[in-house]
């Protein structure tokens, strides 16, 4: 890993939030644009977000992410004006079925976006694959939307469970840790998170010698923390988001873990949750396809822009609500905003190339992304870039039958 694939942006978060400078220009590459469809009616965008509950900072997030990138453009995506209708999916997937089904049928919406809670995700794409309705997955990372469910109508511009997690085995077991204890809810994102760093640290020699669970979103953990406590591993992974991430970290440090054992992770387990952590979360190290101090020109950009508009520091969660916008934008501008061209314009997005403030992304086969996944420390609270733990990370994309 060499220190020029990625370096750090110093201004501060005061400073982005006080100097927001200009929008500037937007990068995303895809066919060349056909000029923009006269007076067509604006396009319906659904967001199925949590705007409630444990995930609902990490929902409003994507919402104003994908929001930001529509104003910049003037309200329009690829030249076709934006409407939007918004429902509170309240990380239920038992009403998730319900929720996108009015958003198709009753709303008569021309794109859903959404969501963050994978079961609820899971939902979504199996109407979608029965309707046909444009999907764009701005956060959950459901191995399956992109494995055996994939279908040329679900987009994802967030990431994989396997993706994110996979590259901190290695990394891990480069530290010197070989025996390290699992933590996570039970559901399919954590369930799946961590079967994907075991598999990661077991080809790097290590072991897994205890997977602790609880189910999602309970937040007592003082039983499993003394668990670990008495076990002594080396490290522990843990994966939780939004409200949960915030306790169990301030519960590890209160616990005496902290400084005792490492602790490591997905970023969800810091991203969002930062201010809320405190020194708590100092030293946490984390691997995700995003850091905060990432020095490019689009995340300046990006940062500056939602810092305008929101006084608040954007995160993951923004940008890849953000960057759905920006895919949807490739897609819509290569067939002039004519949205019944579906078969041009699905065509392009599989194609986009997104200068993202996350660095440059692809897609796969399956509609997943295509990105480098950097190692980060949480340093003076903000969670700064260490390295580039694996380059251009591929999902596997198992069980997809998208024809290349």
């Amino acid at each position: 890993m060499k220190a020029e694939d990625g370096c750090r942006l110093r201004s501060t978060r005061r400073g982005l939030l006080k100097g927001a400078a200009a929008w500037g220009a937007l990068g995303v590459a895809g066919p060349l644009a056909k000029p923009a469809l006269a007076q067509a009616a604006p396009l319906r965008v659904g967001l199925m977000l949590p705007y409630t509950g444990t995930y609902a900072k990490l929902g409003q997030f994507c919402d104003q992410g994908f929001r930001l990138f529509v104003e910049m453009n003037g309200g329009k995506l690829g030249g076709r004006e934006i409407s939007f209708v918004q429902v509170d999916d309240e990380s239920k997937p038992e009403t998730a079925t319900d929720n996108m089904n009015r958003l198709v049928s009753r709303d008569k919406v021309d794109v859903v976006v959404g969501t963050v809670h994978s079961g609820v995700a899971m939902a979504m794409v199996k109407v979608a694959r029965d309707t046909k309705t444009l999907l764009l997955i701005p956060n959950a990372g459901a191995n399956d939307a992109t494995g055996p469910l994939c279908a040329p109508n679900i987009f994802r511009t967030s990431f994989s469970n396997w993706q994110v997690n996979f590259p901190m085995g290695k990394v891990i077991a480069d530290a010197g840790h070989k025996k390290v204890v699992t933590i996570t809810w039970r559901y399919t994102a954590g369930q799946e998170m961590m079967a994907a760093f075991k598999e990661g640290f077991a080809q790097a020699g290590g072991t897994v010698v205890e997977e602790l669970a609880l189910p999602f979103p309970e937040v007592e953990f003082q039983a499993l923390l003394t668990r670990i406590a008495s076990i002594k591993p080396d490290a522990v992974h843990a994966f939780f988001a939004g409200g949960g991430a915030v306790k169990f970290v301030r519960d590890y440090a209160a616990a005496g873990l902290k400084g005792q054992i490492p602790l490591y992770g997905p970023g969800f387990l810091t991203d969002g949750t930062l201010k809320a952590q405190g020194e708590a979360a100092e030293g946490i190290r984390t691997t995700l396809h995003y850091a905060d101090d990432l020095d490019n020109p689009a995340n300046k950009t990006f940062l500056a822009a939602f810092a305008k508009k929101t006084s608040q520091v954007g995160d993951i969660y923004a940008v890849q609500g953000y960057d759905a916008a920006a895919l949807l934008a490739v897609g819509l501008g290569a067939v002039g905003g004519d949205f019944s061209q579906r078969d041009g314009l699905v065509k392009a997005m599989g194609a986009a190339r997104l200068d993202s403030p996350r660095g440059p992304v692809t897609f796969n086969k399956a509609h997943n992304p295509i990105q480098n996944i950097y190692l980060r420390d949480v340093r003076n609270g903000i969670n700064a870039y260490v390295a580039v733990a694996q380059a251009n990370v591929d999902d596997p994309a198992r069980g997809c039958r998208i024809a290349t």
